[in-house]
């Protein structure tokens, strides 16, 4: 009587098996990037309509002082602040989105429902922050300049929100090994 043994070492995808600090981490790793190519999106953008390159940084920084200065505290650096205010945000949207994905069973193995998600929440979460440019600028723009601002930031949120769950979805195919005897 003799045992056979064989050792077959397999290699599966993720199982739906996503921590807490993975799913934060691939969200910030993922908002990080979104916003880097958000920017060189928005920059190219902003050069062919005629602004100037740091037009949407100047935007989010008048912004950003407006709506602090409502609170009582005022902040200047038009542009640089704008820059802080962009990337805090990408990041804070990046680690809620990875903070959903570890938290809800459906987003842990389903790429599809991570990606659609990604989208509906990027779209819902940036509308508030749009509105406020004009809002809180008082602006003097037009009803056609207002529309093109809404229209060009929702797609370009949308590239942002794209790249986040690319990176994300990467970031969980990422294959184990498994042993099986």
């Amino acid at each position: 009587m003799f045992v056979e043994l064989s050792h077959d070492s397999q290699v599966r995808r993720q199982t739906g098996n996503v921590t807490l600090r993975r799913g934060i981490a691939l969200g910030l790793l993922g908002g990080l990037a979104g916003t880097l190519v958000l920017d060189l999106v928005q920059v190219g953008t902003a050069l062919v309509l005629g602004y100037p390159a740091y037009f949407t940084y100047y935007v989010s920084g008048i912004t950003a002082a407006g709506f602090f200065s409502n609170l009582g505290l005022y902040l200047t650096g038009d542009v640089l602040l704008g820059v802080v205010i962009r990337y805090v945000i990408g990041l804070g949207l990046g680690a809620g989105f990875g903070l959903a994905v570890s938290r809800i069973r459906a987003f842990h193995t389903d790429a599809t429902k991570r990606t659609l998600f990604s989208l509906i929440y990027v779209a819902v979460a940036s509308q508030p922050l749009l509105a406020a440019a004009p809002i809180v600028m008082r602006s003097t723009w037009s009803v056609d300049e207002t529309w093109q601002w809404f229209v060009i930031s929702f797609f370009i949120h949308m590239i942002y929100s794209g790249v986040l769950a690319a990176v994300v979805n990467y970031g969980l195919k990422r294959p184990t090994t498994t042993l099986r005897v």
